[in-house]
């Protein structure tokens, strides 16, 4: 199973449960999850996190260029079928808008693509206004998890060490 995660779970990581400074090994556990081909996120995201200019720019910039994919021809194709699945539904013109133009849109279609796992913070929700990650995962037949549910599949322990 591979996890693609969403710009929420580096960016709640960073402000909330695993700050760069005082729980490094939540951000070591991602390099070498991704290093073993088990997680990544793309583009998009990476996009969205270099907007930041802070510590987590700086941390994914020492990483490994893989754990960023980029939007190739082989993800492509499944942005239609997004598309479509999201204007067949009953939200907003501009919500509709406002996801087609973002990177939840191509977080997707890289799903599609690879048969990835989406993890992220967001929950369904029967709002009109804004178009959930996990409502069109599961209109897709995507996989989709919380990071928390993600760090338990994969039994990851952060033991408490002395420096």
């Amino acid at each position: 199973m591979t996890y693609l995660l969403d710009a929420n779970v580096f960016i709640q990581a960073k402000n909330l449960h695993y700050g760069l400074d005082f729980c490094p090994a939540f951000w070591e556990w991602l390099a070498e999850k991704n290093a073993a081909g088990t997680v990544c996120s793309i583009d998009k995201v990476a996009d969205e996190l270099e907007a930041g200019s802070d510590e987590l720019t700086t941390w994914m910039h020492r990483q490994n260029p893989d754990l960023f994919r980029k939007t190739d021809a082989h993800v492509m194709p499944h942005f239609a079928t997004v598309s479509t699945w999201v204007m067949g539904q009953n939200y907003e013109q501009t919500a509709i808008n406002t996801f087609l133009q973002v990177a939840d849109y191509y977080l997707i279609a890289h799903a599609l693509a690879d048969n990835l796992v989406v993890v992220t913070h967001e929950v369904p929700a029967s709002s009109t206004k804004k178009i959930k990650i996990p409502n069109v995962c599961a209109g897709l037949g995507l996989r989709f998890m919380t990071p928390y549910q993600m760090l338990r599949v994969e039994r990851a322990r952060f033991v408490l060490g002395f420096v």
